[in-house]
């Protein structure tokens, strides 16, 4: 199968070993990338779509008219392109009016978009195009006695009738399913399925109450459960999971949780080198990347 790779901004820029766990899992597992020569923000949601419905709606119109150009539909691991690409779509695929508007902007370039490529999570094609079974026997080294949590991206579950592909949205199941594909153990907790507190901006414009908010969740994983890891499918969670700890370790608190994204999990587990896919972070990884 082939998928249209978009990457988005955060993860090339400033997390590549992400890029690379995704770029060497996949074909491991039959998934052909393609790479989408020039595209751009999806845009995010604290930008245009906030602001500007018209310039949203053609960046996003830009973007999808790469994957038709391809005939290919968009891969996506970050929770924030996914939800604003497939939004994006569903405007332009069901409002006759903005998708004139969008072409009319799109035609100075000499693009046009119809809607016709799909946006699809990288979760949601692991588990319902590849398969826990297929991922089980693809893996060399597998997560035994690991205990891990998950970080489930809100903006794959909601608005559930437009990006849902887990179900029920408030009790999703995939990303634990395919973390326990890789051998470990997936502990259940209290704020299991509360937001990371980095979506939207939060951090950025209210620091205290979104480091006050990741507390709260880091707190009830320490209590709760034996974590030795937390497994999030989205940039955002990841950068901000990660750093918000050594935040907070910077006053008086000791977290040292480490995050990993599901796909660098993969890799690992596929046997590939943690220096290449695993190497970027900051709270340590060393006690799991020393099983690899």
């Amino acid at each position: 199968m082939k998928y249209g790779l978009f990457l988005g901004c955060n993860t090339p820029a400033i997390r590549p070993d992400v890029e690379r766990a995704i770029r060497v899992s996949m074909p491991e597992l039959d998934v052909e990338l393609i790479d989408l020569e020039g595209y751009v923000c999806c845009p995010a949601f604290g930008t245009f779509p906030s602001t500007d419905e018209e310039a949203y709606l053609s960046v996003s119109g830009w973007n999808l008219s790469l994957g038709e150009q391809k005939g290919l539909d968009l891969l996506v691991e970050c929770g924030s392109c996914y939800s604003s690409l497939s939004m994006g779509r569903e405007h332009i695929l069901h409002d006759s009016a903005k998708k004139a508007r969008v072409n009319k902007l799109l035609a100075p370039t000499g693009r046009t978009v119809e809607g016709k490529s799909k946006v699809r999570h990288i979760t949601d094609v692991l588990y319902n195009e590849i398969g826990c079974e297929k991922i089980s026997k693809s893996i060399k080294k597998p997560l035994d006695g690991v205990h891990a949590v998950i970080q489930y991206p809100c903006h794959t579950l909601f608005p559930h009738e437009l990006v849902g592909f887990d179900c029920p949205p408030a009790r999703p199941h995939i990303l634990g399913d395919l973390v326990e594909a890789l051998g470990a153990k997936v502990d259940h907790f209290s704020c299991e399925y509360t937001c990371c507190g980095g979506a939207g901006g939060f951090h950025r414009a209210s620091a205290n109450e979104a480091k006050a908010f990741a507390k709260r969740k880091l707190d009830a994983i320490k209590a709760e459960t034996k974590a030795d890891i937390i497994v999030v499918s989205c940039i955002t969670c990841l950068m901000h999971l990660d750093n918000v700890q050594k935040e907070l370790n910077a006053g008086n608190g000791n977290y040292d949780l480490a995050v990993f994204d599901y796909n660098q999990l993969l890799a690992l587990c596929m046997g590939h080198d943690p220096k290449q896919v695993a190497s970027i972070s900051s709270i340590p990884r060393d006690k799991i990347t020393a099983k690899f």
